[in-house]
């Protein structure tokens, strides 16, 4: 039997019965976030292919693999002819930006669309007044348009979002945004994401910045440098970086990272 696992790159085959799998997960408890997950539907559009698991197993950001159901994952055909998950809606991908989408106030632009999570919570808080989606592909634009993602929210939500053909690296603003949360990567761990969010920071006059997997590259970058994750070594790493993070400023912040780090930095 395949396994029943899901990394973040594949999804459970088709093949396994969904009774049997609930028979298997039944004794593991769900994964509820208080979050709004918006309901997928299957659907193609160019190289694109949303799918839906009826139930599996998932380990989260933070937590432990939990029972989730219906859980959503959108593929992306490559140049060999495979389908490859770009995002799906598993506890990984829900907590990792969790911390973002929490903290997000007044402008808030998100670099990279999905499956349009991050940027409906974003709007579907008081604080946030006006949502910029920034998406290279127009076919990831129109996968969102055709599961119906924004006729599940409250109109005042709709009214706040604008979506924009373009580059996020070459995007600029027409004024400040308050919060910029970048997630334009296929992995959850890699260096180029400082980098290329600092551009991202610089054009659009970000005030706060959320970085997808930040916790990861502060946690590597401690580990190079051989120093304990602490406050003033998590400061460090930051002022290094060079970008007004959201997080640090979170009690217990360092620890977060470690635990992160522990789970998916076991072989780095």
């Amino acid at each position: 039997m395949p396994p029943l696992t899901h990394s973040g790159a594949d999804i459970p085959a088709d093949a396994i019965p969904p009774e049997m799998v609930a028979d298997v997960l039944s004794p593991l408890p769900p994964f509820v976030t208080d979050l709004f997950v918006p309901r997928y539907q299957p659907c193609e559009v160019g190289r694109w292919r949303l799918r839906v698991a009826p139930i599996l197993l998932s380990a989260g950001y933070w937590s432990p693999a939990l029972m989730t159901t219906d859980m959503a994952a959108l593929l992306r055909r490559e140049a060999d002819g495979e389908y490859r998950c770009w995002m799906s809606m598993t506890p990984m991908e829900i907590e990792s930006q969790e911390i973002g989408v929490r903290a997000a106030t007044g402008h808030t632009v998100v670099m990279g669309m999905g499956m349009g999570w991050a940027a409906v919570n974003a709007a579907l808080r008081p604080e946030v007044t006006r949502v910029t989606v920034v998406e290279l592909d127009p076919d990831v634009i129109q996968v969102n348009r055709s599961v119906g993602l924004f006729d599940q929210l409250p109109a005042e939500a709709v009214a706040k979002i604008s979506l924009v053909n373009a580059d996020a690296l070459e995007f600029r603003t027409d004024e400040p945004a308050d919060t910029l949360m970048t997630d334009i990567w296929l992995p959850i761990n890699g260096d180029e994401r400082m980098e290329q969010s600092r551009i991202m920071a610089r054009n659009t006059g970000a005030r706060r910045v959320y970085v997808w997997g930040q916790e990861l590259v502060i946690a590597r970058r401690a580990r190079a440098l051989g120093l304990e994750l602490t406050d003033e070594t998590v400061a460090r790493i930051v002022a290094e970086f060079d970008l007004p993070l959201i997080g640090p400023e979170l009690p217990g912040y360092p620890s977060l990272i470690g635990h992160v780090a522990d789970k998916w930095l076991k072989d780095v």
